[in-house]
């Protein structure tokens, strides 16, 4: 047990610092073949801070942890929208664009409508097993191509190109490196992806095994947490730096990658099925979606000052003291 724990914990620094070395590798060489400082970090940098989520729930799904796969995916979510969001709010006011509440975020509060319904086949269609079929995933996978063009076309826009172009998790401008620096840091990244996932999977299972707890509890709390640590570094840097555009789209854009993207990826790759005591998770983060809105026009207008910021972190403390006496 005290292996496994150990393990655990050193897979989440194996994650996200391979995270970091692949984003710094694959970018220095996009950058030698003339791509655009924003296409890379629309691109690259949004997929990076989303690897440790997407490693988690694909081995997860692999194994058969399938509440371990799923709850990881809605737990990040909450942890974005409620510990992240209110913790860079703190550091410093955020100033949210109108693009950002009137498109970005119905698009996040879409994506997780969107995985309610296909999740629950028994309630919507009276089938037999509740969960995510090859053919959700693909569903999945298109409404994530539909924004990735949307994102794409964000490009035309020169003030969000220009609050887009610090990529890395230390706010610096792209570096370049030798090609076979470069090649090393992917290399790295991906080992370090893998062998870290691996190492938290196994992981939550035996300490979930040794302690009585669900996959789910664990997927919800430490392993959510663990995987959002990139977009935590992301937004709080960008705060600082007055990148306040680049903070919360960080934010959102990793919530719809999360549902979209990964949840599509993991049931592409082997079919998850779904426990609907979730159904109340996922509609509490519908509610909290829906709760940020007002929250963005409380006090100053299109501005989440830190008294909002605090109220972002009371809740996220009320639904983690929540599902721990749930169990």
């Amino acid at each position: 047990m005290f292996l496994s724990t150990v393990l655990f914990l050193l897979g989440f620094v194996l994650l996200i610092k391979g995270a970091n070395f692949l984003v710094i590798g694959s970018s220095s060489i996009a950058k030698k073949f003339g791509f655009s400082s924003i296409m890379i970090g629309l691109t690259i940098v949004a997929f990076g801070t989303s690897l440790p989520e997407l490693i988690v729930s694909v081995l997860a799904s692999l194994s058969g942890s399938s509440d371990l796969a799923i709850s990881n995916i809605i737990g990040s979510n909450f942890s974005n929208t409620l510990l992240i969001l209110g913790a860079t709010a703190l550091v410093s006011p955020l100033l949210v664009k109108k693009q950002t509440i009137y498109r970005e975020i119905p698009f996040s509060l879409l994506a997780i409508i969107a995985v309610f319904i296909l999740v629950n086949d028994f309630l919507i269609e009276g089938g037999l097993i509740n969960g995510l079929a090859r053919m959700d995933g693909l569903i999945l996978i298109l409404f994530f191509i539909i924004f990735l063009y949307y994102t794409f076309s964000l490009k035309k826009d020169r003030d969000y190109s220009l609050n887009n172009l610090r990529i890395n998790s230390k706010g610096s401008e792209i570096k370049r490196y030798k090609n076979w620096q470069s090649a090393l840091y992917i290399v790295l990244g991906m080992v370090g992806l893998f062998v870290g996932g691996r190492w938290i999977v196994s992981g939550a299972i035996e300490i979930a095994e040794f302690f009585s707890l669900s996959e789910a509890l664990i997927g919800l709390t430490v392993v959510a947490i663990g995987t959002s640590l990139p977009e935590l570094v992301t937004s709080v840097v960008a705060a600082k730096r007055g990148d306040a555009d680049m903070a919360v789209g960080n934010v959102i854009g990793s919530n719809i990658f999360n549902l979209l993207w990964i949840l599509g990826l993991s049931a592409t790759i082997n079919p998850i099925y779904y426990n609907d005591k979730l159904n109340f998770d996922i509609l509490l983060l519908i509610v909290v979606t829906l709760v940020l809105l007002p929250l963005i026009y409380a006090g100053k207008k299109n501005i989440l000052t830190r008294r909002e910021g605090i109220i972002l972190l009371f809740m996220y403390g009320l639904y983690i003291l929540y599902i721990s006496l749930r169990g």
